[in-house]
């Protein structure tokens, strides 16, 4: 089973969000930075089964639509894949 972990402790800035979530994903220098690029890769170059993310609790409120729409798209994530018989989750812990 394949886990990234993803840890948004200390993010300041939606980029500092994005440049964690490259890194984590392991996703290629030109990643946009954006929920739409975010979501393509995460569909398309994203062989994780589980993605754990941490550090959402301790960020400031004006993140709380960011993190909504990455939520969503890990939701879209999960059911699309579902639906294909190739099984993803994700776990927000912290």
């Amino acid at each position: 089973m394949k886990i990234i972990e993803l840890d948004l402790t200390g993010c300041k800035y939606l980029s500092e969000i994005h440049e964690r979530i490259r890194v984590a994903f392991d996703f290629p220098e030109w990643y946009g930075k954006n929920w739409s690029a975010f979501w393509d890769l995460l569909w398309s170059e994203c062989d994780a089964d589980k993605v754990i993310i941490k550090g959402v609790l301790g960020l400031p409120n004006e993140f709380e639509q960011a993190l909504n729409i990455m939520n969503e798209i890990l939701e879209r994530n999960k059911k699309e894949r579902a639906s294909s018989g190739d099984p993803f989750d994700y776990e927000i812990i912290s």
